[in-house]
């Protein structure tokens, strides 16, 4: 994915603001609790809102944690920062006309877990209002950058040089395996297995490749989840809460077609014929 490409991942208001709260600290030359707090609420809110595609909380905690551990080693990492860190907490615990700020710190903070803990017991565990087609119908025909795609008929245009011209065919089968490996293992793992670093985090999980999927499906059907992702299930195929992007946005037509070679080559499996689903 080229760089440039990679900028559509961002909401681009979000980084504006935790950009401009950088700025912000370092025009005022915030102390240093001002400081930590400022860059440790900046880089939550980067990473939880600034994303096109949301990142799993499980990985947002994971950087969390190490950006406290990071903020931790610096503020203690000499005697000048620490004592610094923590002169405004000892002024707020023993200087009387701060009282009502420190017993409104003190109500506020567990009012806030209580609320957390509170609306996370409320949320209603109920089937969805219709039932989800794991493989919902394709449309005929999809827009694919200023081009029509049909899905019906369509044909990957480098499959059948896996037996008129083998090595080129293999050529675009390792592009296929670059483009997995730079974008895809991240959820759908080193195996295809389903199981990459995010997949815990996300809901459904990532399909698995190897185990009775792709084989019952034409290639153009993979092209269209792929180019389309998660935003472009139909009704059917919902209720939908995946990571999946629409990669249409990041890679160019020959590289989904190329990924599709790779995931048939590296499972073993056969895609289904056009044939098979016109009788």
């Amino acid at each position: 994915m080229s760089m440039l490409h990679a900028f559509d991942f961002l909401h681009w208001p979000v980084v504006v603001a935790v950009i401009a709260l950088f700025v912000l600290l370092r025009l005022r030359r915030a102390r240093t609790l001002a400081w930590a707090g400022g860059v440790w609420v900046g880089l939550y809110a980067f990473l939880r809102f600034g994303f096109d595609v949301p990142i799993p909380s499980s990985v947002i905690q994971l950087y969390m944690a190490i950006t406290t551990l990071a903020l931790a080693a610096y503020v203690t990492s000499s005697d000048r920062r620490r004592q610094e860190f923590l002169a405004p907490l000892a002024s707020l615990a023993a200087d009387p006309g701060r009282r009502w700020l420190l017993v409104l710190v003190l109500v506020l903070l567990p009012a806030a877990a209580a609320a957390n803990a509170y609306l996370a017991s409320q949320v209603k565990i109920e089937p969805p209002a219709f039932g989800r087609t794991v493989h919902p119908a394709p449309p005929e025909t999809i827009s694919f950058k200023g081009q029509t795609v049909d899905l019906v008929r369509g044909r990957n245009p480098f499959r059948e040089l896996e037996r008129t011209d083998p090595a080129q065919f293999r050529t675009h089968l390792e592009n296929g395996r670059r483009t997995y490996y730079r974008n895809c293992v991240f959820c759908h793992g080193d195996a295809m297995t389903g199981d990459g670093m995010f997949a815990h985090g996300l809901n459904p999980i990532p399909t698995n490749f190897t185990e009775g999927t792709i084989e019952q499906l034409q290639e153009s059907y993979l092209f269209w989840r792929i180019s389309k992702g998660g935003p472009g299930l139909p009704a059917e195929g919902g209720p939908w809460d995946s990571a999946m992007p629409q990669w249409e946005r990041f890679l160019g037509d020959d590289e989904i077609w190329e990924v599709i070679l790779f995931l048939y080559d590296f499972s073993g499996k056969r895609p289904r014929a056009a044939g098979e689903v016109q009788k």
